[in-house]
């Protein structure tokens, strides 16, 4: 009876073991966009659905209807209440988030950020671009089809987005330093995350500034809001537009000239990119310096910053936004 009692706990003990390895395994990832249903994080979706199929894991997207900093944060609070394993976000408003994300961690929930370098309240942020020099290549390439010299305005999503504030900071500092003559007519817009706000800023800046020269667009929607403007008033080529913009959505423009020239990273990369980190630290794995991953490369990590980086930029031109595949 002893050895049949001493064999049954040792079965007990196997099949809980085995139990405990199948939960570890279905994690619960979610990944809250800034806008539910654009086509920038539709893309962003792609590579979170590729990297849970890859792993075995439950990883998902959610977003609020509109870049709402306080819908994000009550997305983030019911994810909490539901116990996920992890919490990935993109934020509108990084501040806004801190308290948010800090409740999360505390409750031990794993909390990455994208587009939010050195996010306070988050264990780490994942980029795929080195940010400097993106935001630098984008007002760089506006300036060299202005000639180095014009007035130009500036879009962002918003004022409180992190990434492309900090885009516009690197790359003004550069045109002040390499581009004196290039003239910012007024504060940065933040419209960039809407097609219809983005058309009615340009018609605005051009009746204000009929030597407006150029627009740079931080936020995949204000490239292709301020193309549409001049599309309208048969502007195309009279005002340079560069920014970052989806290729298949910019591919009209950019060959009817009304666009001159994009910068992206694939969002779908970023999505990959957070549900496979977010997957190795619920592992217990550690986030080494020169660390590959699929179709990005090595990674480069700042940990007094809590910052990983891979270096992806892609541009984008008339001849090839048809065959970047997205």
């Amino acid at each position: 009876m002893k050895k049949v009692s001493i064999f049954l706990l040792l079965v007990a003990l196997l099949m809980l073991s085995f139990t405990g390895l199948a939960s570890a395994q279905d994690y619960e990832i979610a990944v809250v966009v800034k806008i539910a249903g654009i086509p920038w994080f539709n893309r962003l979706e792609e590579g979170v659905i590729k990297a849970s199929e890859e792993l075995g894991v439950n990883a998902y997207t959610i977003g609020p209807s509109e870049a709402d900093p306080a819908q994000q944060v009550r997305i983030v609070q019911d994810l909490i209440a539901k116990e996920v394993d992890a919490i990935c976000c993109v934020p509108n408003d990084a501040s806004a988030m801190v308290p948010v994300f800090q409740r999360a961690q505390s409750k031990g929930i794993t909390v990455l950020t994208h587009e939010s370098p050195s996010q306070e309240g988050a264990d780490w942020d994942i980029e795929t671009i080195d940010n400097k020099v993106f935001g630098e290549a984008n007002l760089g390439k506006l300036a060299e089809l202005m000639g180095g010299k014009g007035q130009f305005a500036l879009f962002v999503g918003s004022l409180t987005v992190p990434l492309h504030n900090y885009w516009a900071d690197v790359g003004l500092e550069m045109l002040e330093k390499e581009y004196p003559e290039m003239e910012l007519v007024t504060d940065r817009i933040p419209c960039g995350e809407s097609v219809e706000l983005s058309i009615t800023r340009t018609n605005e800046l051009l009746k204000a500034y009929p030597g407006l020269g150029g627009i740079c667009g931080f936020g995949s929607l204000g490239p292709i809001g301020a193309s549409e403007a001049l599309k309208a008033q048969n502007m195309a080529g009279k005002v340079k537009i560069v920014g970052t913009v989806i290729p298949s959505h910019a591919a009209p423009y950019l060959k009817a000239g009304l666009m001159q020239h994009g910068y992206l990273w694939d969002p779908a990369d970023a999505g990959y990119a957070l549900v496979q980190i977010a997957k190795l630290i619920l592992d217990g794995g550690e986030v080494e310096e020169g660390m590959e991953m699929p179709g990005l490369g090595a990674a480069s990590v700042d940990f007094e910053k809590k910052n990983i980086t891979f270096d992806k930029i892609l541009d984008i031109t008339a001849e090839n936004a048809d065959l970047l595949g997205f």
